[in-house]
């Protein structure tokens, strides 16, 4: 089974973060492989551990997104496919999926699997725009991972208790922080993971261009800030009468 694991750098969640002015995420600061990411990762190493297979991860960034693709293979991915152009700066959702689609085709994956969306961008765009593209069926948030031969099924959590849902592959996947834990890379995994192949492609090798934006920032504007809640001294007469109105204005009650 080949199975394709999409990643990203992202700045480090635990940063702070700014904004470049062209409204798009400064990256001159720490970045990290994306901790959403990391549960697709092993995913991908569980199903290649119990059916046999590759992994590869593709990810499109800078020069320096090599490093995310890195610490995958140290956990154990087999090869990483990196697309890089400055052509590709600023590249909203669906440049983005088309980019990586392009990439993924190549391969003839039976899974493809993505985090439900990104640290960064937090859109949760890409994966389905990336299954439209490739043409095979999305099965997300998934929270546990089945597959019995061409049969891919996947057990979504909800509020009301479990769905069950089945595809049949290739198909796309997209798992929640619930679905695994990854694993810490061994020193074994690192060494091993210099030596393993990560290959660069640009815009022109993938048979597409830049095309007009889909989509436009055009503001950015801070949060409101969360009012101040209402205090009730209560000297024992007052505080159920409050909270009873409290609910009933609320309609609760």
């Amino acid at each position: 089974m080949k199975i394709v694991v999409t990643v990203k750098q992202v700045p480090d969640p635990n940063g702070a973060q700014a904004l470049e002015p062209d409204n798009t995420i400064a990256r001159d600061r720490e970045v990290v492989l994306d901790p959403g990411d990391e549960y697709g990762i092993e995913e991908g190493l569980q199903l290649k551990e119990k059916h046999g297979g590759e992994v590869v991860l593709v990810s499109m960034g800078p020069e320096k997104a090599r490093d995310a693709i890195r610490k995958g293979l140290s956990m154990g991915a087999d090869r990483g496919i990196l697309i890089t152009d400055e052509q590709l700066a600023g590249a909203d959702a669906l440049l983005t999926a088309r980019a990586l689609a392009a990439a993924i085709k190549a391969e003839k994956p039976e899974l493809v699997i993505c985090a439900t969306e990104s640290y960064d961008g937090s859109t949760g765009m890409v994966p389905p725009m990336l299954a439209e593209l490739l043409g095979v069926p999305q099965l997300t948030f998934a929270k546990q991972v089945e597959v019995d031969g061409q049969q891919v099924t996947v057990h979504r959590q909800t509020e009301e208790g479990y769905q069950v849902v089945e595809g049949s592959a290739p198909c796309l996947v997209t798992v929640t922080a619930g679905i695994a834990e990854p694993r810490y890379a061994s020193l074994k995994g690192i060494m091993a993971a210099r030596s393993k192949e990560v290959k660069v492609l640009k815009l022109g090798d993938l048979g597409i261009d830049r095309g007009q934006p889909a989509e436009t920032v055009e503001s950015i504007a801070d949060a409101d800030a969360r009012e101040a809640g209402e205090i009730v001294e209560d000297d024992g007469s007052v505080g159920v009468d409050r909270i009873m109105a409290v609910l009933q204005s609320a309609k609760v009650l």
